[in-house]
Order: C-alpha cells, then structure tokens, then sequence
C-alpha cells in the first residue's frame, strides 16, 4: 500500500508542479511523459544495477579531486583556518569547519579551469555535443543541459561557470532549468560529509547520494518543463556560435578567471551572509507570538507543517509525516546539512528504515533561502543583463528545487 502511496505522490507531485508553473496551456504532455519515463528508467537502473552506482561515485572522486586541491591553496593561504593541520586539540567536532575559508573558495578554481578550457577550445565542441543529443531526447538545448549535468557533482554556482558565455542567451525557461537544477542538486564537495552522516543509519548512504545527485538531473528537466514551459525559439542549439575566446593566452586565462571567481566569490559570502541573518531576524519576530504545544514558533515549523502533507505523498506514513516535515522545513529555512544531522539523531522508531532512506533522497538537494542568496549572486554576477529576471524566478526556484528532491523520493518509495 506504501508503494502505491508513492506512487499517486509522483502523479501528484508534478500536478503540483503544473499548478505552481507560468503558461500551464503551453506544457507539452509528450516532453512531459519523456521526462518522467527517462526519470524513472535512470532511477530503476541505478537502483538495482549497484555498479553504476560504484561507476559514478568514481567520477565523484574525479570532482573531489578539485576540492582537494582547493583545500591544498586555502590551507596554504589561511593555514588552519582554510583546513590545514590544527595547531591545538579539536573539542568539538566540525568545529574547525570555515565555510568562507575552505568550502568556498572552490569556485575561484572552477571558475579559472572553465576559463581554461573555453579558451583551449574544449568545452564548446562539449555544449554542441550535449545539445546534439539531448535535442533528441529531452528537448532541451545543449547549454542547459551541460549545466544540469554538471550539477550532479558541482554546485549550483559552480555548474554554470561551465556555460558562463551562453547565461545572457537563454531563454527564460532555460534559465528558470539552469536554477531549478542548481537547486534541486547537492556538490560533489559535501555529498562525503552528508554520507558521514548517514552511513550509520544506511550502510550504502555514499551509493545512495550519488544515485540522488544522478536522478536530479532529470527530475529536475522534468519539473523546470512543467512549471516554466518553453515559449520561445532557442538561441543556444545545436547551431550555437562559438563565443568569443575569453582570453588571449593560457596565462590570461588563469588571471581573467581568477578575478571573476573573486567577484564571484564576494557576491556569493556576503549575500549569504544577509539572508541566514534575516532568516534569524524572522524567527526572533515570531518568537514573539504564542507558542504551540509548548515551542517557540519558527519559520522552519510553519513549512514543516506545510510539508508534512508531501511527505506523505511520498509514500511516508501520516505518523511518520509531521516528523518528516519538520526535517523539510529545517532543510528549506536553514539548509540540507543542519536537516540531515538532524535525522541522523532522531530516535530509531521515529522513522522506520524505508521512510529514512526516502527522506535521505527528499532532503538531497540545496532548495533554501540561503542558497537562494548564493544563486541570486552567482547567476547575477555571470548575466548582470538577467539579474531581474534571475530575482523574479528565485522563489520558483526554491519550489521547484523542492519538488524535485520530493519526486526522487516517492520514485524511490514505488521502488523500495
């Protein structure tokens, strides 16, 4: 009964995404019906075939390769504090963790290596290639599609440096997939982290948040299709024009990337700066009002009252849907990595082993306010001219990001 639970959750699911979306006359059914078959097949695959899944966690090693040598530059620089050896004893575990220091400074190196490689000509060929086959498949062009495919191991800043020519020619539903993909994926940088924390509760947690971040880019196609359909003609098929080279020599390559990965990376620490505070500021206004059942209301409550009816679409139990809603709620207001430690220490009859592994899928993904404020000051600083439009498709965004993680989890209930 659960499995068919989830099942009607899917149908419902993209509903929801339908009834949330902009020019709902112009969603094509067959795009539609494509997206999910393709989903679910991707879906089936990695679940029962586990060695695709080892295949794609050897990419991750690849990615992580990245962030290793972006640690190695930030523990040089800042020592300790970028990652570096602790010159005294750690009492608290994570303590040693600078967000600013160590985890961001990794788009300053993304962003010079897609510097590198348009100015050495390789990745062009890659967006014509992409768009070649997914014209084909999905419909989408081959920007955007390298974007999203790019997101199952890169972030959401980071992802579209790959496209950062293209950004100011898409159409606004290609944007809106560019964001929703962003959204609806974590980076290959944390995906270890969250696995740590879950490899406890499910011995293939590692598998699991590679299959997640895979099935993403589809679901996400899916979702962003249904919700902004496409309206215009495309200005970056298969017959794209190749972009002007970016710099003049390999050395200028280096020091053009690094200077845009600064503005970058100073957009994205102070923007995320601004909205974790006015989402404290929020929850200190509604600390004012009543409690209920004897706690202090807070933003992250409220959606988890919001959510706690999805859960259930997903295939969880009602008694097990409030609990499960709350965990959505911390993911939305703060972020997926304060709901997934939260899960790790929930009581074992809290949630039973299958509804974990749903939500593990549910909450896989960078759908809140404060990766908003980095998404809104990435895409901006790389598309000044679409920064308006950029902000207006912010909260759809969150939406539909949160949509997509939600679809991954029922698709996974049907399956377990």
């Amino acid at each position: 009964m659960l499995q068919l639970q989830s099942a009607f959750g899917v149908i419902a699911l993209l509903g929801l995404a339908w009834l949330c979306g902009e020019n709902r006359s112009k969603v094509s059914l067959r795009k539609a019906a494509i997206g999910l078959t393709v989903t679910i097949a991707t879906a089936v695959v990695l679940l029962k075939l586990p060695i695709v899944a080892h295949a794609f966690g050897a990419i991750n090693d690849a990615v992580s390769t990245i962030a290793a040598a972006s640690r190695a530059g930030t523990s040089f620089v800042f020592g300790y504090l970028g990652g570096g050896a602790l010159p005294f004893d750690l009492k608290a575990p994570g303590a040693d963790f600078v967000l600013a220091l160590q985890a961001l400074p990794v788009v300053l190196v993304i962003s010079v290596l897609t510097t590198l490689l348009f100015y050495w000509r390789i990745l062009p060929p890659i967006v014509r290639g992409m768009a070649w086959l997914l014209e084909r498949t999905l419909g989408i062009g081959g920007a955007v599609g390298l974007s999203t495919a790019a997101n199952i191991f890169l972030g959401m800043v980071e992802a579209p440096l790959f496209i950062r020519p293209y950004i100011a020619q898409l159409t606004r539903s290609e944007l809106f997939l560019v964001m929703t993909g962003g959204m609806a994926g974590i980076a290959g940088t944390v995906l270890v982290l969250y696995a740590t924390f879950m490899a406890p509760l499910l011995p293939d947690a590692s598998a699991h948040f590679v299959i997640a971040s895979v099935l993403s880019a589809p679901a996400a196609i899916l979702v962003s299709l249904i919700m902004v359909p496409e309206t215009e003609d495309r200005r970056t098929d298969g017959l794209l024009a190749k972009p002007d080279s970016p710099a003049n020599s390999t050395m200028d390559a280096i020091v053009r990337g690094t200077t845009a990965g600064i503005e970058l990376l100073v957009n994205i620490v102070a923007l995320l700066l601004v909205f974790v505070a006015l989402m404290y500021l929020m929850n200190a206004i509604l600390m004012l009002f009543p409690t209920m059942g004897g706690t202090p209301l807070t933003g992250q409550r409220i959606v988890g009252y919001l959510m706690a009816p999805i859960c259930w679409l997903m295939g969880l139990p009602w008694d097990q849907a409030l609990t499960a809603g709350s965990l959505m709620g911390v993911k939305t207001i703060l972020n997926e990595l304060i709901a997934y430690v939260q899960l790790s220490k929930l009581a074992p009859d809290a949630l039973d082993p299958r509804s974990r592994l749903i939500m593990l899928y549910a909450l896989c993904g960078f759908a809140n306010f404060a990766s908003l404020g980095i998404m809104i000051g990435g895409l901006g600083t790389m598309a000044p001219e679409r920064r308006n439009e950029i902000n207006a498709l912010g909260l759809k965004s969150i939406l539909s990001g949160t949509l997509t993680t939600c679809l991954m989890g029922a698709i996974v209930g049907v399956l377990n």
